[in-house]
């Protein structure tokens, strides 16, 4: 009697993450660790490193038998280094980490199975922001509403802008289809200085939705050579021009206000479809895992 056939494993989907780094020794090994560490199996990674003259390309060199493609070379900056990353890589699922951020363990097998289970959704943020110390400390876990294109363009997702109800799209917990990517021009905008993450944000949402993840995927870290923290008003001018010039209309002061003291009022979320046709709510889709072990998609909504 012949025994019953081991069943065959789905293949899976493979992912392509690109760090760019320079002169980041004090995180990088941490952040190639929570690469590599994830231990998932279908895994590109290429690391891009500046130049760096503080020990950095050592650090690579010790995990150099794990990448698809390292160097250490002059560009033109994060955003180049970004582009000339992607562009080594092949994989269906793409993202990039920053040399001081890091992926949360069970991160890319979580997005993973979400993009395989939803053949719909080209793209996903975490609506869970984790904050990590200096130290590599989980500090805090933030959770956020979700995202919409139309509050987007009215810039519900501009840090510091007087969000509303929305919140920044978090840059290292953001994973998309190549398919998406490539739709939406197969590169960053080197021309937008610091912040072409925010202008890539816009070029996916004018091709598909933005759907959030009630998981924490990564982590931003907060320390004091960080660039955004020293750029933090040039990044939101940057951003508040992408969305003009993509036709957004950011709200001014008093709509911000209004939709801060509705967003606080008790009680209004029980008529949200009332407040959806009145224009004060929106949907938007966010991903969870069911108590049956299944991902689902459910509706909720944003002032």
């Amino acid at each position: 009697m012949s025994s019953p056939a081991t069943p065959v494993p789905e293949p899976r989907l493979s992912i392509s993450i690109v760090t760019p780094s320079y002169n980041q020794a004090p995180f990088l090994g941490a952040a190639i660790a929570s690469v590599l560490g994830q231990s998932y199996s279908s895994l590109e990674y290429v690391v891009m490193d500046g130049g760096s003259t503080d020990g950095s390309v050592e650090i690579i060199r010790r995990h150099a038998g794990q990448l698809a493609y390292w160097v250490s070379e002059r560009d033109d900056g994060q955003y180049d280094a970004i582009n000339k990353g992607f562009a080594r890589t092949s994989g269906e699922i793409m993202a990039w980490l920053n040399s001081d951020d890091m992926y949360l363990p069970g991160a890319l097998s979580v997005v993973a199975d979400i993009f395989s289970a939803f053949p719909e959704v080209e793209w996903i943020t975490s609506t869970r922001k984790v904050l990590w110390n200096e130290k590599g400390q989980a500090v805090a876990c933030t959770p956020c509403s979700g995202f919409d294109r139309a509050s987007f363009f009215r810039g519900a997702n501009l840090p510091g802008w007087g969000t509303y109800g929305g919140s920044w799209i978090q840059q290292e917990s953001t994973f998309w289809r190549r398919s998406l990517w490539e739709r939406a021009g197969g590169r960053l905008d080197t021309s937008v200085r610091i912040a072409a993450d925010f202008e890539l944000w816009a070029r996916f949402f004018q091709h598909a939705d933005l759907y959030g993840v009630s998981a924490p995927l990564a982590g931003f870290r907060r320390h004091g050579a960080q660039k955004t923290a020293h750029h933090l008003k040039e990044y939101v001018a940057e951003a508040g021009e992408v969305l003009r010039r993509c036709g957004g209309r950011p709200h001014g002061r008093l709509g911000t206000l209004v939709r801060r003291l509705l967003a606080q009022a008790p009680g209004l979320r029980r008529c949200p479809r009332l407040l959806c046709r009145l224009g004060v709510l929106r949907p938007t889709r966010v991903i969870s895992y069911a108590a049956d072990g299944r991902w689902q998609i459910q509706t909720e909504y944003l002032f």
